[in-house]
């Protein structure tokens, strides 16, 4: 008798198997997908695991209470932030604040100019990339064109345009719903704002030439 637990290894495994078939062929040998091993974990997440090669890691748990139009839509969201280059890096600035702040404490105290000024610019551009990388706005904007960028890819693989943009809009529902934090329900309420805003432009342009052609 097959045990609950490989049956559920199999159908996890046949899911991921799916899943990569959503990839675009030009991202098929570069990029992964994978259950999360995290405690915890986001939803959807991507990581750089090496040069060029980048995994897209999945809470199995929480994916496999959405409709598989559902995953399927959030899932091209994480491919579009692949393609449009905006998933977070390696995290080296936090490593390198850390030493700048070190080294400036330190040349002020051996009283090395030329040390400190080095120390104090691996801060700035550190701090830099930090303001850059939790700068609300910029980020909010890059999530955004990854969900535009979503429902055209779900078009390339045979998705009408309306059901493409009502698969999302009801996967940001059912996120909006489990959210327990208030900024990532604020967050999701925001894509679906915008995600409504985009549907209403793409049905009046789909309008328009029918209403050309009646006259």
């Amino acid at each position: 008798m097959t045990s609950y637990a490989t049956t559920s290894a199999k159908a996890e495994m046949s899911e991921l198997r799916r899943l990569r078939t959503l990839l675009p062929p030009e991202l098929q040998s570069w990029v992964s997908v994978e259950a999360t091993t995290a405690v915890n974990p986001p939803l959807l997440t991507c990581e750089e695991i090496g040069k060029d090669e980048v995994e897209i890691q999945i809470d199995m748990v929480k994916w496999e209470q959405l409709a598989t139009d559902q995953r399927n839509l959030l899932f091209w969201h994480e491919v579009a932030r692949i393609q449009n280059d905006t998933i977070p890096k390696d995290g080296w600035e936090m490593a390198a604040l850390a030493i700048g702040l070190g080294g400036a404490v330190g040349e002020l105290w051996v009283q090395d100019g030329l040390l400190l000024l080095l120390a104090l610019g691996l801060c700035g551009v550190s701090g830099w990339r930090l303001w850059q990388k939790n700068n609300t706005e910029k980020t909010l904007k890059e999530v955004l064109e990854a969900d535009e960028k979503a429902i055209a890819l779900a078009t390339r693989f045979g998705y009408t345009l309306p059901n493409a943009y009502k698969s999302l809009g009801s996967a940001l529902k059912v996120l909006i719903e489990q959210s327990p934090k208030k900024r990532l329900r604020s967050r999701y309420e925001a894509r679906l704002d915008a995600l409504k805003k985009s549907a209403a432009k793409a049905k009046a342009k789909m309008k328009a030439p029918e209403n050309e052609a009646a006259y």
